[in-house]
């Protein structure tokens, strides 16, 4: 996983500033002491070439007060601590001194005689650059000051080799500035590399260092303040904070000594309806009660901390770190079958558990807590009262919901979420009954992605509204053209899902969409689940709308919930869709066929029709007919499809219904 790098705090810049003044100090006295040395050599080959002379004595006088001046310096730099204190003053100090000596070695050829930098006096130009490329070298912690003494001489050099006009002089010249630019952008580099170090090491240990440094300064300021900063006000656990800290902490400490961190997520079942019906008050017992029985399972092997709501958590550290916690969840497990006492009430509290750990599931604490996350998600998902450890499927999941989320607003704009159609026949005549529409998206990198996911990350993202309307009009249009195919008393379904009616106006939006087209809404079907028709406060006062509007409304999945006779009669229900379940293989079943049978019966005694889902092969649908049913839809009569394809194989079904009446 890509990670954004996160740049330094103030705080890392000037430790860093800290950590290059100490440096360039640490190793001032030798490099003074080699400059004074090779400044005696460089006089002393100018005396035996040209004898003692005014200007060579001040320049090495010159020389050695510099020195000495560069050392009182970082003297009285390090004695007012100035290097800790103010760490920028004290390099401006040194790379002034650095400066000054640059400028006097770059002034050398002038203080001899008809100087030839490439000439008689090539081994002067020679411990100038040398002494220049040495500077360099050893200031790798700071550029700025080894460039300040370096480039002036370098300079000096090129501009004395230019003086001398001759071709090869100019080659010499081209070349030391070369040398130069290399040696500029080396060390560059090198100084790049020194603040980078020193940052990771900063980095590395800042986390666990201030975690530390903040709990001893707490303790000895305020016990009160860190129980405040620290501590869950309800259990006494530590809260999210305390716990984000100490996960960041142990994964950097267990980084660099190569250990492991176990995360495990723990959520209670039910605690919102114990919080409903019993009050806060016993829901903040209840999660003292199960604060208290995660610290005697767990003791001083980890940190437990409540992060918020019914969601708690423990961190374990160290040599098999896994295994420890597994253990401590197991334990978990088995003490919640033992009911907890809480505000005068007993209640058995099942727990859902996801576990990750470092480094094997991830390599930062964001990605940790996300996997513990995932696992969790996925304990909860599989039956509750279970532990699930983090697997990669979970993280391709997370990544394929992500994917789908991240799309779906622009697919749904720009057509990529499709809207097919599958037909529904009369069993009898064989006649076009209906059609029901069917979201559909082939997304670039996941292929065809299904219908719930798409609802799904619909509702997530607010976009369910959007989604329905999208699916509205392609419904519309279609109704728009079924007259000139001859089927303008054929209606069209279009699903709503029963969470839409508390998210939005599905009646508004429908009005809206139809209105758009023109579309008569007595030939719209919506088709609502169960769940629906039982939800009065959220769904009946729409349903009601829908249906004084013209609509009609099916029901779908019928006989997989628990609808009531008294709302299909109310809601004036028109139909009644079988559940696929009943439909598949109703041939070679005898209870399935009885059940059928039997809501058959009851659309009858309501007036409801009666639409069969799922119908696979020619024995089902004899059967079916057998017992019935009147309208069925399925891959034995057709597939779900676009409307161009819908469109021709509405042309093919009426030349061989045509053709079977003939033969009939």
């Amino acid at each position: 996983m890509n990670q954004q790098a996160i740049p330094p705090t103030t705080e890392l810049l000037s430790a860093t500033r800290r950590a290059q003044a100490a440096h360039i100090v640490n190793g001032l006295r030798s490099t003074l002491s080699f400059n004074i040395a090779i400044s005696l050599s460089a006089a002393l080959i100018v005396v035996l070439g040209y004898g003692m002379s005014t200007p060579v004595a001040a320049w090495l006088s010159a020389t050695v007060l510099s020195a000495a001046y560069r050392a009182f310096s970082a003297h009285r730099l390090v004695r007012f601590n100035y290097i800790e204190t103010d760490p920028d003053y004290a390099l401006r100090v040194m790379s002034l001194g650095a400066l000054i000596t640059g400028l006097l070695w770059a002034s050398l050829p002038f203080c001899v005689p008809d100087f030839s930098a490439a000439g008689k006096d090539a081994t002067i130009s020679l411990i100038m650059v040398g002494i220049s490329a040495g500077s360099m070298i050893r200031g790798i912690g700071y550029s700025q000051m080894s460039m300040a003494f370096a480039v002036p001489i370098l300079l000096s050099i090129v501009a004395w080799l230019s003086y001398v006009g001759d071709s090869s002089s100019a080659i010499m010249a081209l070349d030391v500035l070369g040398l130069m630019v290399v040696m500029v952008q080396s060390n560059l580099t090198a100084e790049r590399v020194f603040v980078s170090n020193e940052l990771a090491k900063l980095e590395a240990t800042t986390l666990a260092e201030s975690l530390e440094a903040a709990n001893d300064a707490i303790h000895q300021k305020n016990r009160r303040l860190e129980v405040l900063a620290n501590r869950d006000t309800i259990t006494g656990l530590a809260n999210r904070m305390h716990f984000n800290g100490r996960l960041l902490g142990d994964i950097a400490r267990e980084k660099t000594i190569g250990g492991e961190v176990a995360l495990l997520l723990i959520d209670l079942d039910r605690f919102k309806q114990i919080n409903d019906t019993l009050g806060h008050s016993a829901g903040d017992a209840l999660l003292r009660a199960v604060g208290e029985r995660l610290s005697a399972t767990v003791r001083d092997d980890g940190l437990i901390a409540r992060l918020g709501g019914d969601e708690f958590a423990i961190i374990v550290s160290g040599p098999n770190a896994r295994w420890r916690c597994r253990d401590h969840a197991e334990a978990l497990l088995q003490e919640s079958l033992a009911p907890i006492s809480f505000g005068g009430s007993q209640s058995v509290i099942a727990l859902s558990m996801g576990l990750a750990t470092f480094p094997d599931h991830a390599t930062s604490a964001d990605e940790l807590l996300a996997s513990a996350d995932m696992a969790l998600y996925d304990a909860k998902g599989k039956g509750r009262r279970q532990i699930r450890e983090f697997d990669p499927g979970l993280k391709a999941l997370a990544d394929r919901q992500r994917l789908i989320e991240q799309d779906l607003e622009a697919a749904i704009r720009g057509g990529g979420v499709e809207t097919w159609f599958q037909p529904q026949v009369d069993l009898e005549t064989g006649a076009i009954a209906g059609f029901e529409a069917l979201v559909r998206w082939h997304h670039p990198q996941l292929g065809f992605v299904s219908p719930p996911e798409i609802v799904a990350a619909a509702q997530s993202l607010h976009l369910a509204e959007s989604l329905t309307a999208h699916v509205a009009a392609a419904v519309c249009r279609l109704l728009s053209r079924l007259p000139a195919l001859d089927l303008e008393d054929v209606t069209v379904a279009l699903n709503v899902s029963p969470r839409e009616f508390a998210l939005y106006s599905v009646a508004d939006m429908l009005e809206l969409v139809t209105s758009q087209h023109g579309i008569n809404p007595a030939r719209l079907e919506i088709e609502i689940t169960e769940e629906a028709i039982l939800d009065t406060e959220g769904a009946g006062y729409q349903l009601k709308r829908l249906e004084n509007a013209g609509y009609k409304l099916a029901v779908d999945d019928f006989g997989m919930g628990h609808s009531s006779l008294a709302y299909l009669i109310s809601l004036k229900v028109d139909r009644l869709k079988i559940d696929r379940s009943f439909a598949k293989g109703v041939a070679d079943s005898r209870a399935n066929q009885d059940l059928i049978a039997a809501l058959v019966g009851l659309g009858n005694a309501l007036k409801l029709d009666i639409v069969v889902e799922g119908v696979e092969t020619e024995q089902d649908a004899a059967v079916l007919e057998a017992l019935g049913c009147r309208i069925a839809q399925g891959y034995h009569f057709a597939r779900p499809m676009p409307v161009e394809s819908l469109v021709a194989w509405i042309a093919r079904h009426g030349e061989t219904k045509d053709v079977r009446k003939a033969v009939a």
